[in-house]
């Protein structure tokens, strides 16, 4: 699929939103990627699970993990197309952690998906607790990489977006007085 046509299934299912948005990262922005959207549809998500499968042909996956909430969907279809395992982390203290019974066995190689990259803090995080079980990163995917992030490897996406970001003491949407949203799960304030 070229990017465009993902593009296209993101505006069909109503995925990319315009206004003014809190981001996880802390960002304000005037775009959001709502993968939810898409990622609903069980058949669109195979779909696009498997052209980011696809790129990583030939590698020695055991599992693939996302951070909660934006990756659990994602790393499942993932997982399902490969044959392996999903599993996912999540914040309980504000430190990333596994829970639920999940385990990374020692030497495991781990595919690390996120639905949308900004920075790559939710990501990075994951990386702490697959390396802190001593599994290794196989790679990284995402739906979305909103123009350049902070990780140190290669990450395959279907669309990558420059999207104007700012700090909220620099947000030219906040000086214009148009309500900021948060629609993504982690607990920011606003």
């Amino acid at each position: 699929m070229t990017e465009q046509e993902v593009l296209e299934i993101f505006k069909k299912t109503g995925a990319i939103l315009e206004g003014h948005f809190l981001l996880s990262s802390g960002l304000h922005s005037n775009r959001y990627f709502q993968m939810a959207r898409v990622l609903q549809y069980p058949r669109i998500a195979s779909t696009l699970a498997g052209e980011l499968v696809a790129r990583f042909t030939g590698r020695d996956i055991d599992a693939v993990i996302g951070p909660a909430i934006g990756g659990i969907v994602l790393s499942f279809a993932l997982a399902e197309k490969i044959g392996v395992r999903s599993i996912f982390a999540e914040r309980e203290n504000q430190v990333m952690s596994l829970r639920r019974g999940f385990i990374i066995e020692k030497g495991e190689n781990i595919l690390v998906c996120e639905d949308v990259i900004t920075t790559g803090g939710s990501v990075s995080e994951v990386l702490e607790v697959v390396k802190s079980y001593g599994g290794k990163i196989a790679g990284g995917c995402c739906l979305v990489q909103r123009g350049k992030h902070n990780l140190d490897f290669p990450v395959e996406f279907l669309v990558k977006i420059e999207v104007e970001n700012y700090f909220k003491e620099e947000c030219p949407y906040c000086k214009s007085g148009i309500p900021l949203v948060k629609p993504g799960s982690r607990n920011l304030s606003i």
